[in-house]
């Protein structure tokens, strides 16, 4: 079992900046592609992902240009820089890991392709 945390989330002015951060709890970390996922008001929605090894990644053009994903495999930690935050950025961020036996590198976009999520950390922008 892995147990994805997630921090940095807290409250913002728009056009101002975030970095969140996913610390997993596994030794395996390089086995899973990761992903940033967010729930606003309505249904969960996909923001980035990338591959086990970092060096694919993936972005929802909602946030492309703004938001960058990166991990760190030595360290167990996912991150994403967010810039020029904007209020419909509002919502409370996912992180998720999705094992990559026998199923590519990644990332993955559906929501149903990870198999673990973290618990959330919330994020706000002020106008």
């Amino acid at each position: 079992q892995v147990q994805l945390e997630e921090s940095g989330g807290g409250l913002v002015q728009a056009g101002g900046s975030l970095r969140l951060s996913c610390a997993a709890s596994t030794q395996s970390f390089s086995s899973y592609a990761m992903g940033w996922f967010r729930q606003g008001p309505e249904k969960r929605e996909y923001v980035a992902g990338i591959s086990w090894s970092g060096d694919a990644t993936n972005y929802a053009d909602s946030v492309k240009g703004r938001f960058t994903i990166a991990r760190d495999n030595a360290k167990n930690t996912m991150y994403l820089q967010m810039n020029s935050l904007k209020p419909e950025d509002t919502a409370v961020y996912y992180c998720a890991g999705a094992r990559i036996h026998g199923r590519g590198m990644g990332p993955f976009v559906a929501p149903q392709e990870y198999d673990y999520w973290g618990q959330g950390t919330q994020v706000t922008v002020s106008s």
